[in-house]
């Protein structure tokens, strides 16, 4: 053989003599370089193969793994120059050149996956082979897989070493806990009663959060530090503070006040034993069904009216309809089904994202969702937006009044646009998906809304309630309202939505609008008096309730006219002022209509008549904004002189009244007269202390009754639902006891308020 032949040294140890033992020592022998004994050199091997060989083995392996494709050229004689007993040897491939990988570099950036065309073109214009193109680029997007999943696993190391750091951190600060009077260790025998059953209670909650912790680490696929489960999603409202009967919400900090054991538990429990694959099987069939339910007619849906108004759900035709779902429904449950459409000036993005976020829409619906947070986010959606948006969550929703229990619910929302553009957001239960212990009294069926984008920034949304609930508990004065689907169907959420659609619109603002009256002059002093009003509004919605954290005592009284109490312990929140504060509701039946007593208890010039605070001082109006179309919409700052002789100002009071065909409230509170001044001028309405109290004013629903229901037998027709709600600060000092005797007092102060409210509404006829 011609001593020009070079032999690819991957090809060298198949040619070496038969007698050596072993193919690995061969080869090492020639990445060593050695010389190979002269019985063993069939090959006259070049002069620069044999001092390059180990080069040469590395560039070999680096083309392999660059390009399978090579070209097809082989370096070496001509077929009549070989020796005709040498074997056949296999083709030696070339690197590609730095333009050929510089050009298909630049391809890959634009396009990783070229098409048979494409892959001609390029191969054309690179000089090589189409099928070289084709395997070079597999290779490319190879590479760029490994390295992509490398990053990702340094990620994940890096954040299970810290996940491991913080959770030793918190071990050496609880190991070495000392007392805060002496220094030294803390011992069970110095603390207090209170803090002693505290801490078993926290040592138990800790023991459900690591199992739970465990399950959740099969989900991410690594160790997850349990205190991380301590700082769930929850709302941006005011937090409710820990009150007497382990009432309330905070933050777990140190020093500060801890969540109570129904909170932390409902916040994570749950949470990791969903079943991901079923719970999106169920929500995109609960979209179906949802999109069905609110665009098919009879009949479905059917209605006793001609205009379409307070349509009734054929549950027959709805169980053939739709086979699929949560299954039956269970015994001792009713259905309660409801449909509504209106046109609301919000634009359909911005709805999907109140929907969406559960603090948002906590704040949109106060009235009706006493509590809503996020456990855990399935999907955040694709190209930016919540099209494909899952999350499972909890909710408890409300009437506002202590004689109706909350409903809660443990369900998953479901976030999607249609190719028509129209989007749509659902909730169904997912009660049958973990086990509990404890009796279901109220399951979502798929309920939700459907968005269409309208000209000029408004919506169309049709809203859709289905829900299964034990309505037992529910007192006899309200079981009309709550049977005509008013209490919780789909009317009050639309109502709610456009009147609050339209107060965001008047926040928005940039200007005062030329009818508002009153001291505020800039639109930075009616921001801030709007978000402090927000604030007023949504403190009192928190408080009036049944909710399950609230611990409501009955002080006196007969049947729906019974004052319940409850106390609650404000410390460090610049939004309440320090002390113990004592809530007191009542709800009862008038003979008059909804918008009669709201007309009556809004208006300024008639406060005299029920106001006993007032002291039968002149109040006059300093201050007005419109808040949408009916006049009964609106913010108002209030001064009370205490004899018609004084210019000075006794007192100022915030109010704000909102009223819609399904519910009305007149809520207010006392505020300081300098820092009212610092909004006005445009300042922080957050650090203002406010003790919201007033009126929940609902139809008694002996109207439009669903199924044909006979309506209120002993307490008339076309009446109203009333629940006064009281906050008062019956001692500036967080730590003392509650007397007696401040009990007494506010519970007098209530009842005599009702009487003068009945006593001024008696001469007046039911409208």
């Amino acid at each position: 053989m011609p001593a020009g032949i070079m032999i690819p040294s991957r090809h060298v140890p198949s040619m070496i003599g038969r007698n050596s033992s072993a193919l690995t020592l061969a080869q090492t022998n020639i990445l060593e370089g050695q010389q190979l004994p002269l019985q063993h050199q069939l090959v006259d091997l070049s002069t620069q193969a044999t001092t390059t060989a180990e080069s040469e083995m590395i560039r070999t392996r680096e083309d392999d793994f660059e390009s399978k494709s090579g070209s097809d050229n082989i370096e070496g004689a001509s077929g009549d120059e070989q020796d005709p007993n040498q074997r056949p040897r296999k083709k030696r491939y070339h690197r590609h050149t730095q333009h050929q990988i510089q050009e298909m570099e630049a391809f890959f950036k634009d396009c990783p996956h070229p098409d048979d065309k494409q892959r001609k073109e390029l191969s054309r214009e690179l000089g090589l082979e189409p099928l070289q193109v084709k395997f070079w680029f597999q290779n490319k997007r190879t590479q760029m897989k490994t390295q992509h999943d490398r990053q990702e696993n340094s990620q994940l190391r890096s954040d299970n070493d810290k996940l491991r750091n913080e959770n030793l951190r918190y071990k050496e600060a609880l190991s070495n806990a000392s007392c805060p009077n002496c220094g030294g260790p803390a011992a069970l025998g110095e603390m207090s009663f209170d803090e002693h059953h505290l801490r078993i209670e926290n040592a138990r909650l800790r023991e459900e959060i690591d199992r739970i912790s465990g399950i959740a680490a099969k989900y991410v696929g690594k160790p997850m530090n349990s205190y991380s489960l301590l700082s769930p999603t929850l709302p941006s409202r005011s937090p409710l503070d820990l009150g007497v009967g382990g009432f309330g919400l905070h933050s777990p900090t140190m020093g500060g006040e801890m969540f109570s054991a129904a909170e932390l538990l409902r916040t994570v429990a749950g949470q990791p034993e969903v079943d991901k694959p079923m719970v999106i099987e169920l929500a995109v069939a609960a979209m179906e069904e949802l999109i069905r339910m609110a665009q098919l007619g009879e009949p479905l849906w059917s209605s006793p009216c001609l205009d379409g108004a307070n349509e009734i759900l054929n549950e027959e035709e709805y169980v053939q309809n739709f086979p699929r779902g949560i299954g039956p429904k269970p015994f001792g449950l009713k259905s309660e089904a409801s449909r509504e459409t209106a046109v609301v000036i919000m634009s359909h993005v911005n709805l999907v994202e109140i929907l969406m976020d559960p603090n948002q829409w906590s704040t949109m619906f106060s009235g009706i969702v006493s509590r809503g947070m996020t456990l855990e986010v399935l999907s955040t959606g694709v190209a930016g937006n919540y099209n494909g948006a899952l999350q499972v969550m909890t909710a408890e929703f409300q009437v506002p009044s202590p004689l109706v229990p909350t409903r809660e619910s443990y369900f998953v929302r479901y976030c999607k646009q249609h190719p028509d553009g129209t989007w749509a957001v659902v909730d169904v239960s997912l009660d049958g998906l973990r086990p509990s212990t404890a009796l279901m009294r109220c399951r979502r069926r798929p309920s939700g809304c459907l968005i269409q984008e309208m000209p000029n920034g408004y919506s169309k949304v049709i809203w859709v309630e289905h829900v299964e609930v034990d309505d037992r508990s529910v007192h006899s004065i309200y079981k009309p309202l709550v049977n005509s689907g008013i209490a919780f169907g789909a009317k009050r959420w639309v109502s709610t939505l456009d009147r609050q659609c339209e107060r965001l619109a008047s926040v928005m603002a940039s200007s005062i609008p030329s009818g508002e009256i009153g001291v505020i002059t800039t639109p930075e002093g009616r921001k801030s008096m709007l978000k402090l009003a927000e604030r007023m509004v949504l403190s009192f919605c928190g408080g009036v309730s049944a909710s399950t954290t609230h611990q409501w005592t009955t002080l006196s009284g007969s049947g729906a006219e019974d004052v319940r109490v409850m106390t609650r312990k404000s410390v460090d929140d610049p939004g309440r002022p320090p002390g113990i504060v004592l809530n007191a509701a009542t709800s009862f039946w008038l003979p008059v209509s909804p918008k009669r007593v709201f007309d009556f208890l809004r208006d300024e010039s008639s406060r005299s008549e029920w106001d006993i605070l007032s002291n039968g001082g002149v109040v006059q109006e300093m201050a007005h904004i419109a808040n949408g179309r009916d006049h009964g919409n609106c913010v108002s700052l209030l001064r009370v002189n205490q004899s018609t002789n004084s210019n000075q100002s006794n007192m100022l009071i915030l109010q704000e009244s909102c009223t819609d065909p399904t519910g009305s409230y007149v809520i207010y509170a006392p505020v300081d007269v300098v820092a009212m001044n610092v909004v006005l001028n445009g300042g922080d309405p957050d650090y203002v202390a406010l003790l919201p109290s007033g009126f929940a004013i609902l139809p008694d629903g002996s109207n439009g009754v669903q199924g044909g229901g006979s309506g209120i037998g002993e307490v008339g027709s076309g009446g109203s639902l009333l629940t006064v709600a009281f906050q008062i600060l019956v001692d500036s000092i967080p730590t003392a006891k509650l007397s007696l005797g401040s009990v007494a007092t506010v519970n007098s102060l209530i009842a005599c308020t009702v009487e003068r409210i009945k006593a001024a509404v008696s001469g007046e006829n039911p409208q």
